[in-house]
């Protein structure tokens, strides 16, 4: 299935930036492994790239590294479609979709990029409860108009969210959690209604924060830190929520690839099926061999998505996305 975003065709594959500059210090690559890893993800197709303000600090975040990657590589700004998370309190991820709040994040996006980059999607990373969608969308259409930004993008937002933003200016993509450990969208009437408008969906977490790709956690103590609070990963549930990744791996050995690109491709295969609209996944990355392996073109029949149908069936997930404060902002 041809994939085209803003008039830009992308690839069925993306990649997500937020691991390149927002993790503890003593696991962030050095600039010129997140450099290799960029260039990889371009040079395999992945030129549809996601980051955002938040990813980071006011002081070092996506924005910061991409102007580093785009003064190296000038002619790689025209080949990538960008998307940007923001809409926050500077240095908090307090959500301000007021009209101010918007505007002051796009004009610092764009004043670190320093016109190496032009921003083509931008969105709030969460929907702001103080402030109607309809005027933080009527806010970022003028911002549209005056050029600073190409489109508008959604994130983390209803079924009905959705439908009010796109009554008052079209929506670029829409960007949700979709993997095989969380496929709520798809019940939830999201993925629906993106279909219904002709809207893309930008999945995140196609691999599930890391349990996709075949190292499998035994217990909460052998997560990383930030996903040691997460509900699905709880040691009296995460045992049995493993049995779905180790039910998948049985099935990437039978087809000859690996957990990860099993995954990514069950996400890519959801793509037009059932009536759905274009779902394009966008795994992040740190190393170019991750990269590689990520966006190796894997596709699967229509027998092996239901093998996977039936996993799903028969392995439920337990435990919401996320817990404490920001299962609060998770949806607006």
């Amino acid at each position: 299935m041809s994939v085209t975003i803003l008039d830009k065709e992308i690839g069925p594959i993306g990649y997500g930036l937020m691991g390149l500059t927002w993790r503890p210090p003593h696991l962030l690559p050095s600039t010129q492994q997140a450099f290799a890893a960029m260039s990889a993800a371009l040079a395999s197709g992945a030129n549809f790239w996601n980051g955002g303000e938040i990813y980071g600090t006011p002081s070092r975040n996506s924005l910061h590294l991409l102007a580093e990657y785009f003064d190296k590589y000038p002619e790689a700004a025209d080949k990538v479609l960008l998307s940007i998370k923001g809409g926050v309190v500077p240095g908090t991820h307090q959500p301000d979709g007021s009209a101010a709040g918007v505007r002051r994040n796009i004009d610092e996006c764009n004043r670190i990029l320093g016109g190496r980059k032009k921003v083509d999607i931008w969105e709030c990373a969460r929907v702001d409860p103080n402030t109607p969608i309809e005027d933080t969308v009527k806010a970022l259409a003028e911002l549209v108009k005056e050029g600073l930004i190409g489109g508008i993008g959604l994130s983390e937002v209803k079924a009905s969210t959705i439908r009010r933003a796109a009554k008052i200016h079209p929506i670029a993509a829409v960007e949700v959690e979709l993997s095989i450990w969380a496929t709520d969208i798809l019940h939830n009437g999201v993925a629906e209604a993106c279909a219904e408008l002709g809207i893309p969906i930008v999945a995140y977490s196609p691999l599930s924060r890391g349990v996709l790709t075949g190292e499998a956690p035994k217990r909460n103590a052998d997560l990383p830190e930030n996903l040691r609070g997460y509900p699905k990963f709880q040691d009296d549930v995460l045992q049995g929520n493993m049995r779905l990744t180790e039910e998948v791996e049985k099935l990437a050995k039978q087809k000859g690839v690996t957990v990860a690109q099993m995954a990514i491709a069950w996400v890519r295969g959801m793509s037009g099926r059932g009536g759905l609209g274009v779902i394009v996944p966008i795994p992040g990355a740190t190393t170019e061999a991750r990269v590689l392996e990520n966006t190796k073109d894997v596709r699967l029949t229509e027998e092996e998505m239901q093998e996977i149908d039936e996993i799903l069936k028969k392995n439920k997930v337990v435990g919401e996305r996320y817990g404490g404060p920001v299962a609060k902002l998770s949806e607006g």
